[in-house]
């Protein structure tokens, strides 16, 4: 297996490098304050990163690498150790790059390129985001900030990213690559606009696929994102009435909680009913998401707290991924199912459910207590369920 990938890899270079006798691309510059460090050039191909070239920093910091021109829209990048600048190529363009070396993947510019320029913006609008979510995660560690405040505050900031990133860099211009490169940005590792679970970033992976596509049907990453596309597509696609013979049937109880049966890493099949004479925070999400890791961050502060005094997590995934739901669930202390009918699972429209994650609290007498929307302070509700 190994040496099966280190033969890819070579012979996907092998491929970059023989193309350079023909029409080239230059990617030139200055690099400050790194004398004697090395500068690498990089394909950022589907398979992996594949080195292209590499120069030794001189005192002035100035370099130029060429490469063979892409056959259609390809990315790249400049590496100094751990510290990465993305770039993309269409043809023959020469992209001018100037870096300080602290600082280099953030405080650069670059001319001779509208998607690079592009790509820039996206990349510091991300580390924007990656930094105020890390205070967050930290004050909220610190006991300075609410797991309500912190909750608000981390939906609010991954709406109005997903809502500017989406109309300015993605709907503005489907057909370019820094609309695809706004597809793959992460947060905490995950990918911010989720090609699987969302039916509204699907139309985002959509709408690149086709155009990209159209303009270039034989590339592949053309048609990865397509075979992305629509996968997120069959996904999210309203299912028929006619369930399957195993789908979850909706009971409510007297007492008017809607009652949850569904299967956990094992199988074992768990009732939100049998928690009766606990506190419970029932929470639909999906790990998928951006917002998961800090989300269940949130939630393991509460359940380290308080689960010795009678609390306990319902959380319900509806990940379309089954494979990637195990992966995470796995290392959660709480109870973890998941609803292999995802978004569409007839659960969200019996709790009435818009967006991801949601909560509500259960008190003791398995009464639904709260929406969480309607709590205004989450700690302080746990504890007087408790």
């Amino acid at each position: 297996m190994i040496k099966k990938k280190v033969y890819i890899i070579l012979a996907a270079a092998a491929t970059l490098a023989a193309c350079s006798t023909g029409p080239t691309f230059e990617v030139a510059g200055k690099v400050s304050g790194a004398e004697g460090k090395t500068l690498y050039l990089e394909a950022s191909a589907l398979t992996g990163i594949v080195p292209l070239d590499s120069v030794e920093l001189k005192a002035d910091g100035s370099f130029a690498f060429k490469a063979g021109r892409p056959a259609s829209p390809e990315f790249y990048r400049l590496r100094v150790e751990d510290k990465v600048i993305n770039l993309s190529v269409d043809s023959t363009e020469t992209v001018t790059v100037r870096a300080p070396y602290d600082g280099f993947a953030t405080a650069y510019t670059v001319e001779g390129s509208g998607n690079c320029e592009k790509i820039r913006q996206l990349t510091l609008k991300q580390a924007d985001l990656q930094a105020r979510v890390n205070r967050l995660n930290e004050a909220m560690q610190a006991r300075t900030v609410g797991v309500d405040d912190f909750q608000d505050s981390l939906a609010r900031w991954m709406q109005a990213y997903k809502d500017d990133v989406r109309r300015n860099y993605i709907y503005a211009a489907p057909n370019t690559a820094a609309a695809y490169f706004a597809l793959f940005q992460k947060l905490d590792g995950y990918l911010i606009f989720d090609p699987l679970n969302s039916r509204e970033d699907v139309r985002c992976f959509a709408a690149v696929a086709t155009s990209l596509n159209n303009l270039y049907p034989h590339a592949e990453r053309s048609r990865n994102l397509y075979n992305i596309a629509l996968k997120g597509m069959k996904n999210t696609r309203v299912p028929r009435r006619e369930a399957a013979a195993d789908a979850p049937q909706i009971e409510v109880q007297e007492t008017g909680v809607i009652d949850v049966i569904l299967r956990d890493l094992q199988g074992n099949t768990h009732r939100l009913t049998d928690l009766k004479g606990k506190a419970v925070i029932l929470d639909f999400t999906v790990y998928q998401s951006a917002a998961s890791a800090a989300h269940n961050y949130m939630l393991r502060d509460l359940y380290d707290k308080y689960a010795a005094r009678g609390l306990e997590i319902f959380q319900v995934s509806l990940d379309a991924d089954e494979h990637f739901w195990k992966t995470t669930a796995d290392n959660l202390p709480w109870i973890c199912v998941r609803d292999p009918q995802g978004v569409y699972s007839p659960y969200t429209s019996s709790y009435n459910i818009r967006n991801l994650p949601t909560l509500f609290l259960i008190n003791r007498d398995n009464e639904l207590s709260l929406r969480g929307e309607a709590v205004k302070n989450l700690e302080e509700e746990v504890k007087k369920l408790l």
